[in-house]
C-alpha cells in the first residue's frame, strides 16, 4: 500500500458540466459497526460492479479515516493506494467483494459530521458527505445501495440500537453486549445511512396506510422528554394521510423512527425510515414551545416525512440537482402547513422569511441559481436560494398547470424515476408530458440568479372604457451572470373600482414571457385599481404607479389575503423609505389604514396581527440604494411610536380581547395570542407609562411561552426595572433546559436597546454559553448578526464581535460557522466606514491560519 500525500492547494472547484456517471456501482452493502464512544470499529462490505467498458480502479472516498485492513474476493490487499482522503484499489472483471475496517473516534467529531457523539447518544449525519467519515465509498448521491447493517453495543449504556429499514433481529452478546440487525430493501444513497443509539424511549402509535398495511411510529427520546413528543407524533400520522390523499404517496416500510437529539447542524434528516431531528422541532409543550415552534415542529416532521418519496424513493444525480428534493420538499410542507389552518397567513409567512433570507442573498456577492453550476463545498449551498426560491419555482409551476395536470405530472415523475437519481430536466419533463405545457423557457428559473423586477403601470382612458397595463421586467446583474435573458413570470392581476370598491371582472393568470408586454381591459366603467401578483404568484419585486390612496384602498378592499396585506406593507414600505431619504414623511396614511384593518370584525386576529406589523429594518434598508442603519431604525421607530400614540385605545381594546385566552393549539387561539402580543408591542411604543406592568403582569401570569415571551421581549428593549426581574425569572425557571435558555439568549441579541452589543458581550462569556452546540451558537451570534442596529453600530465593534466568534467556531464546526458569514458578506451595501470596518473583518477572518474550505469559501466569495 501507498500513502500519497497532497500539497497544501485552493478548494477544488466542483463543476455541474463536468458530471460523469459514477464508474463502479455498489447494488448491496453490508456493516457490522460495534460502538463505543472512544473507539467504533466498523467493518464494511460491498458488492461492487464496474459500471460500463473502462479498466478505471475503485476509488472510495474517505475523511479523516484511515483504513486498518482491506480484503478482495475474501483475500487480504495490499495494492491500493490513498490519495488525499481517496483510495484506490485497482480491479480487474465486473464484480467483487470488498470489505474495508476502520476505527472511528465519535466523541472527538466536534463537526457533527459522520458519527458522533451528543448528549449520551451516538448518531449520525451522512448529507451531504458525512459518510465519507465513517467508511470508505464512493460518497455521492448517485450510487443507489441496499444496505444490511448490525449495530453492537454496550447494553446498558445503548439500550436502544436504531438504523435504517425495518428491525430484523435483535440479541445478546458477551461482555454485555447486545446487537440489532436491521435491513433496508429500497436502494438508497450513502447520505441517507443513518444509526441512533443510546439511553432512549419511545412515543408510539401505528398507522394503517390506504393499502391496508399497519405501520408502526415512533418518536425516540430521552426520558424526562417524552411528554414533549405528543404534538410531533400527531404531525407525523396527519402528514402521512395527508401525502396519501393530496399526493397519492404511501409509506413502504413497516417501521418509521424518529430521534430528537441535541447537537444538530440542521433542522432535521430524512434518513430512510430514521429521521434524526434537532430537538428544537420535536419537543413542545405550552410551557416550553411558542406557537411558532408549534407550528415548526409540525411542519419540519411533515417536510421530512415528505421526504420520503421527493428524495428517497427518487434522490438526487448530483448536488447540483439539491433542489429537485429540497425545492419541491418546501413547496410540499407548505402546502400541508397551509391546509392545516389560516392559508392565507401561512403564506405571509412564506413570503416574509423568502425576502428576509433569500432576497438579500440573490442581490449579494453569495448569489446562486437555483441549480448551481459550480460550487467549492457542498455543505454551503444549503441555502434559501436552493430551499425557499426553489419552493417558489415548483409553486410557479403548479399555479401554471393548475391542481390536476400538476397533480399528474408528480405522479408521473414518481413513476418514471422511482428507484432512481433524477435531475430537474426529469422533474420539468414529466410537468412537460403530463401537463401539455412547453417549459423551455420556464427552467431559466434553474439557471438564472437574481431576483426579477417588475415595472407595472396602469393607465386609464375613461373615454373609451379601456385600461391599459404596461408590464416591464428585469433580472439584475448577479456574480458571474452579468446579462440576463427574460424570464416566465405568472402574474395573477385584477382590477379593482375605485368608487365601490368592487372587482372589474375576473382574475386573470398572466404570463410575462418577454421584457416588456400590455395587457388591455375593457369596459372599465370606473377609475381602476391594479391588484397584481396576488398571493405572490412570482417571487418577484414589483413597482408600480400605484399611489399611497390606491394602497390604503387595497388594503381594505381587496379580495385576495395576500394582496391586501402586500398593499399595507407597500404603503408603510414607502413611507418609511421616504422618511429615511428626506428625513420626514406623512404617517397619516398608514395611521388610517392600520386602523381600518385593526378594527375591522371581518377579518380574524392572525391576519390582522401580520398585517399590521411594520416591515423589518433590513426589509427597509434592502430597498435603499445605500443602507443607513441609524437612519432606517429611526424612521421605523418613529413611526411605531405614532401609530402606537395614535391609536392606544384600539390597541388596548384589541389586547383586552385576547387577555383570557388560555391555551389551545387552533388557529383562533393562535391568532389571538399573535394580535395580543403584537398590540402590546405598539402599547409600548406609544410610550404609556404602564406598557412595563402590562407586560410584567403578561409576563407573570402567563400560561404558555407564546405570551410569556411576547411580553419578555417588550420588557428586555425597555428601560423598566422590571426587565431584570424578568429575565432573571425566565432563568431560573429554564436554565435547565437548553432549548427554551436558547430563547432567553436570542431575546436579549435582539434587544432595541443601546447597550445590546455590550450585554451580548457579556452574554458570549456566560457560562451557559458554548459555540459547541449549533443552536446555542445560533441564538446568541445568529440573533445579534440580525439585529441591524446593534450589528451596524459605527464604530465596528458587532463586526469584530461576529468575526471573533466565527473564527472560533470555525475550528469546532466549519458548517454552523459558514452558514453565519453573510451579514457580513453584505458590506458593499452600506456606506463607506461600515464598508471598510466589514471588509476589514472579513479579510481578518480570511487571513486565520487553518480556515476550513467552507469558511473559505464564503468569506472569499463575500469578499469578491
Amino acid at each position: 500500500m501507498h500513502d500519497v500525500h497532497a500539497s497544501p492547494a485552493l478548494p477544488r472547484v466542483i463543476r455541474r458540466a463536468d458530471y460523469a456517471a459514477p464508474d463502479w456501482l455498489v447494488p448491496d452493502i453490508a456493516m457490522v459497526i460495534d460502538l463505543d464512544p472512544a473507539q467504533t470499529h466498523v467493518r464494511t462490505t460491498m458488492s461492487v460492479t464496474r459500471n460500463g467498458a473502462h479498466d478505471r480502479p475503485l476509488r472510495l472516498d474517505g475523511d479523516m479515516i484511515e483504513p486498518s485492513i482491506v480484503w478482495i474476493d475474501g483475500i487480504e490487499a495490499d495494492a491500493w493506494t490513498r490519495t488525499g482522503g481517496m483510495l484506490e484499489i485497482p480491479l480487474t472483471g465486473q464484480h467483487h467483494i470488498v470489505e474495508i475496517e476502520v476505527l472511528l473516534a465519535p466523541e472527538r467529531n466536534t463537526q457533527l459530521m459522520g458519527l458522533y457523539a451528543s448528549g449520551g447518544l451516538l448518531c449520525t449525519q451522512c448529507e451531504a458527505e458525512g459518510f465519507r467519515r465513517i467508511t470508505f465509498f464512493p460518497d455521492r448521491p448517485d450510487v443507489l445501495s441496499r444496505y444490511k447493517v448490525r449495530l453492537i453495543a454496550n447494553k446498558a449504556r445503548f439500550p436502544v440500537l436504531l438504523a435504517n429499514g425495518d428491525p430484523v433481529g435483535t440479541g445478546d452478546l458477551e461482555d454485555g453486549k447486545h446487537y440489532a440487525d436491521w435491513d433496508d430493501p429500497f436502494p438508497k444513497p450513502c447520505y441517507l445511512f443513518a444509526l441512533v443509539a443510546g439511553d432512549l424511549v419511545a412515543n408510539r402509535t401505528t398507522f394503517v396506510t390506504r393499502s391496508g398495511r399497519e405501520v408502526s411510529l415512533a418518536i425516540w427520546v430521552r426520558a424526562p422528554d417524552l411528554a414533549k413528543t405528543d404534538h410531533a407524533l400527531h404531525a407525523l400520522s396527519t402528514s402521512m394521510r395527508w401525502d396519501e390523499e393530496v399526493y397519492g404517496r404511501e409509506y413502504d416500510l413497516d417501521v418509521f423512527n424518529i430521534v430528537a437529539v441535541d447537537d444538530f447542524n440542521f433542522g432535521a434528516m430524512e434518513n430512510k425510515g430514521l429521521n434524526i431531528f434537532n430537538s428544537r422541532y420535536i419537543l413542545a409543550d405550552p410551557d416550553t414551545a411558542t406557537d411558532y415552534d408549534y407550528d415548526a415542529v409540525a411542519a419540519v416532521v411533515a417536510h421530512e416525512y415528505f421526504h420520503n418519496w421527493s428524495g428517497n424513493r427518487v434522490t438526487c444525480r448530483d448536488w447540483f440537482q439539491l433542489s429537485l428534493k429540497e425545492g419541491f420538499t418546501v413547496y410540499r410542507d407548505q402546502q400541508f402547513s397551509a391546509d392545516q389552518g389560516s392559508a392565507a397567513v401561512k403564506r405571509i409567512e412564506d413570503v416574509r422569511t423568502l425576502r428576509a433570507a433569500q432576497f438579500p442573498e440573490d442581490s449579494g456577492p453569495l448569489a446562486h441559481p437555483v441549480r448551481p453550476d459550480e460550487y467549492q463545498e457542498i455543505s454551503n449551498f444549503y441555502t434559501a436560494t436552493i430551499y425557499n426560491k426553489g419552493a417558489e419555482v415548483i409553486r410557479m409551476m403548479a399555479t401554471m398547470l393548475g391542481r390536476d395536470r400538476f397533480r399528474a405530472g408528480s405522479d408521473l415523475y414518481f413513476d418514471r424515476h422511482d428507484g432512481t437519481a433524477a435531475t430537474v430536466e426529469d422533474f420539468a419533463l414529466a410537468m412537460e408530458d403530463a401537463g401539455e405545457i412547453d417549459l423551455a423557457q420556464f427552467r431559466l428559473w434553474y439557471s438564472q440568479a437574481g431576483t426579477p423586477r417588475v415595472t407595472a403601470t396602469l393607465t386609464h382612458h375613461a373615454g373609451d372604457g379601456r385600461a391599459m397595463l404596461s408590464l416591464r421586467q428585469h433580472v439584475p446583474a448577479t456574480p458571474g451572470q452579468p446579462t440576463k435573458q427574460p424570464m416566465v413570470l405568472p402574474l395573477r392581476i385584477k382590477l379593482f373600482g375605485a368608487d365601490t370598491g368592487k372587482p372589474l371582472g375576473e382574475e386573470r393568470l398572466f404570463l410575462l414571457r418577454d421584457a416588456a408586454a400590455e395587457i388591455a381591459f375593457e369596459t372599465v366603467t370606473e377609475t381602476p385599481v391594479l391588484s397584481i401578483n396576488r398571493g405572490f404568484s412570482a417571487p418577484v419585486v414589483v413597482e408600480t404607479n400605484r399611489t399611497a390612496a390606491d394602497l390604503a384602498f387595497l388594503s381594505a378592499h381587496d379580495d385576495d389575503p395576500f394582496a391586501r396585506y402586500e398593499a399595507m406593507q407597500q404603503l408603510m414600505l414607502d413611507t418609511l423609505v421616504t422618511a429615511v431619504t428626506h428625513g420626514h414623511a406623512d404617517h397619516q396614511a398608514v395611521i388610517d389604514a392600520v386602523r381600518n384593518t385593526l378594527t375591522d370584525a371581518n377579518l380574524d386576529s392572525a391576519f390582522i396581527a401580520e398585517a399590521v406589523l411594520l416591515p423589518s429594518d433590513s426589509f427597509i434598508g434592502d430597498q435603499l440604494a445605500v443602507v443607513d442603519p441609524d437612519a432606517v431604525s429611526a424612521a421605523r421607530e418613529a413611526l411605531r411610536r405614532d401609530l402606537g400614540r395614535a391609536l392606544e385605545r384600539d390597541w388596548r381594546e384589541a389586547y383586552e380581547r385576547s387577555r383570557a385566552n388560555r391555551f389551545e393549539y387552533s388557529p383562533a387561539a393562535k391568532g389571538a395570542r399573535r394580535l395580543r402580543t403584537v398590540s402590546l408591542g405598539y402599547i409600548a411604543a406609544s410610550g404609556a407609562a404602564d406598557a412595563a406592568e402590562l407586560a410584567f403582569v403578561q409576563f407573570e401570569n402567563a400560561d404558555n411561552m407564546t405570551d410569556r415571551q411576547g411580553a419578555l421581549t417588550t420588557l428586555v428593549s425597555s428601560h423598566a426595572d422590571s426587565r431584570i426581574a424578568a429575565l432573571d425569572i425566565f432563568y431560573n425557571r429554564y436554565s435547565d433546559n437548553p432549548l427554551v435558555l436558547d430563547k432567553w439568549f436570542s431575546t436579549q441579541a435582539l434587544s432595541s436597546r443601546d447597550d445590546t452589543l455590550a450585554v451580548v458581550e457579556e452574554l458570549a462569556r456566560h457560562r451557559d454559553f458554548t459555540l459547541a452546540n449549533p443552536n446555542r451558537a445560533r441564538a446568541l451570534v445568529g440573533a445579534f448578526s440580525v439585529n441591524q442596529r446593534a450589528f451596524h453600530a459605527a464604530d465596528g465593534r458587532g463586526y469584530r464581535f461576529v468575526a471573533d466568534q466565527l473564527i472560533a467556531l470555525d475550528k469546532l464546526n466549519p458548517q454552523t460557522a459558514a452558514k453565519l458569514v453573510p451579514p457580513l458578506g453584505r458590506w458593499k451595501r452600506f456606506d463607506e466606514g461600515r464598508a471598510t470596518l466589514m471588509r476589514g473583518e472579513l479579510e481578518r477572518i480570511l487571513a486565520t491560519p487553518g480556515l476550513s474550505k467552507d469558511m473559505f469559501e464564503q468569506v472569499a466569495k463575500s469578499l469578491d
